[in-house]
């Protein structure tokens, strides 16, 4: 199908896995996965296969005797090698019609489309994602590639300008050249696809490195866009040690922009870093940073207390609180305060700890390093408020498991209120007043999503205009961004409020070129 024919975007549909047909075929495609465990898989550079003498090794963190694959640890010779392949392919590229490099992306989003059970069980496998996260995940890849192929048509289009007599003016958008992708683990197949895809659809060229944790989802990328025939060099897949390759290509005077979505501490560092201009730099390099959050869901006391319980429950511990939009903070009046936590814990307490492979609602946490971070906060959470449920690694599973945990009765100030955690941790806090809840959210340095539960019209209108998140969510969870419906970015410390998946988005990865002919 050309790219003119493809249908309007719409977001995919997940699956529904209480559909015992549709689970046991989800189940199929992990049998199959899971007896691929153990392979090697090579780095791309320039359309060839490259490996190395170090190699890394990804684990399960559902069961961490399970080696997902064998994969390279590039060296800086290596990122050397992909940012020059990167350049060398981008003076061709950028001349590619954009029909021709959003069909790339269109076919891509087909081939994935084909292969969804499959990719979806490498997910649940490599990164600990229950059935339907790992679908709505991969459907979120597919959206990213469909979206973006059809923006980059609309930008394509002649730009309307002003008109002056004398004159033939025009105005259109360039690439702006070689880039580095850094994605991050916890959407490891929706999060690269779409920072990698936005730039090369653009006409731009990259140098992708996947998450350490995740590298299987990279590849499987890479490889998929092999298959469509992308242009050797368009897209250079490295798996390598974040900090010795990382910082080389963020330095490196060569390296036109980076796009970086994890913590604030490393977005901030790659910030400033990138602010450094080095010997044969000839640009301010672009950054574009998603950093996170420390999102608050606020509970009015005219709320519908079991939806909110249901909400927050579903934003605090679903993928175990590992989303930059989790609710990791939820704010309660205190009317209703003791009858909502009551509902809360006992709604928390349903969530039975289990094998992502086995569909559990509640799995793993990412790696042993963030294992060891959600214990340390939980240790300090003991200090700072009251354990209601959970508190330690849950015991009999051969993985990262850690209790879905909630701390009542934390003052806003707390460390448990103020830092991202990045795991099932949830912190309930008491507020006066609607005005205080407000302000309560609003106190941190964040500034990512928000939810609010409320039947009054006049709250819901006051959290529009003063809850301020780039993403907020009137009367249900504050997690579940759908590209193009809920453009998603925030504000702060959360990042530059980049907007992915929206109809600005490409505009990061262009710059306006404006050509004025003399006529008559």
């Amino acid at each position: 199908m050309s790219a003119a024919a493809r249908p309007a975007y719409k977001p995919e549909t997940y699956l529904n896995f209480t559909d015992p047909a549709i689970a046991a075929q989800q189940k199929a495609a992990l049998e199959k996965v899971r007896a691929q465990f153990g392979k090697e898989y090579p780095n791309v550079i320039d359309g060839k296969e490259s490996h190395t003498a170090q190699k890394a090794d990804s684990l399960n963190p559902s069961n961490v005797s399970e080696i997902i694959g064998k994969f390279q640890l590039a060296s800086k010779d290596d990122a050397e090698a992909a940012l020059q392949a990167a350049w060398k392919a981008f003076e061709t590229w950028k001349n590619v019609p954009v029909e021709t490099r959003a069909g790339y992306l269109f076919k891509a989003a087909d081939i994935i489309r084909a292969r969804r059970l499959e990719i979806n069980a490498w997910m649940i496998s490599e990164a600990g994602k229950n059935y339907l996260e790992a679908d709505a995940d991969t459907c979120e890849a597919i959206d990213f590639l469909e979206f973006y192929g059809q923006e980059a048509l609309r930008y394509a289009q002649n730009q309307p300008l002003t008109g002056i007599a004398g004159e033939e003016n025009s105005y259109f958008y360039i690439p702006l050249g070689a880039g580095f992708v850094i994605p991050p683990w916890n959407f490891p197949f929706a999060i690269l696809v779409g920072t990698a895809a936005a730039p090369i659809v653009t006409g731009n060229t990259v140098v992708l490195k996947p998450a350490i944790e995740t590298p299987m989802m990279g590849w499987l990328f890479a490889d998929i866009m092999r298959e469509v025939g992308l242009p050797h060099g368009v897209l250079n897949f490295i798996n390598a040690d974040p900090l010795e390759v990382g910082d080389y290509l963020v330095d490196h005077p060569k390296t036109r922009f980076i796009t970086f979505t994890g913590s604030m501490q490393i977005g901030l560092r790659i910030n400033e870093r990138a602010a450094k201009t080095h010997p044969g730099q000839i640009w301010m390099k672009r950054v574009i940073a998603e950093m996170g959050g420390k999102d608050a869901t606020i509970v009015a006391d005219d709320a519908d207390i079991d939806d909110a319980v249901k909400g927050t429950v579903a934003a605090a511990f679903g993928f175990q609180g590992q989303k930059c939009s989790a609710c990791s903070r939820v704010i309660v009046d205190e009317k209703i305060y003791d009858e909502f936590v009551e509902k809360l814990v006992a709604a928390t307490k349903k969530l039975v700890l289990g094998d992502a492979k086995d569909d559990a609602i509640a799995g793993a946490v990412s790696s042993l390093k963030s294992e060891k971070k959600v214990l340390e906060y939980i240790e300090i959470g003991k200090g700072e408020g009251k354990l209601l449920t959970g508190g330690k690694k849950a015991d009999g599973l051969n993985g990262y498991y850690i209790e879905p945990t909630i701390f009542g009765d934390i003052q806003p100030t707390a460390r448990l209120a103020q830092e991202e955690i990045f795991g099932p941790v949830l912190a309930v806090i008491k507020a006066k007043n609607f005005d205080h809840a407000l302000e309560i959210a609003n106190g941190t340095k964040f500034g990512l999503t928000g939810a609010l539960y409320s039947k009054s019209e006049e709250r819901l209108e006051r959290g529009r205009k003063e809850f301020f998140v780039g993403n907020l969510y009137l009367n249900r969870k504050c997690t579940g961004a759908l590209v193009d419906v809920h453009p998603f970015g925030g504000y702060n410390m959360s990042g530059t409020c980049s907007k992915a998946g929206s109809r600005d988005y490409l505009l990061l990865f262009m710059q306006g070129k404006s050509v004025a002919k003399k006529i008559g």
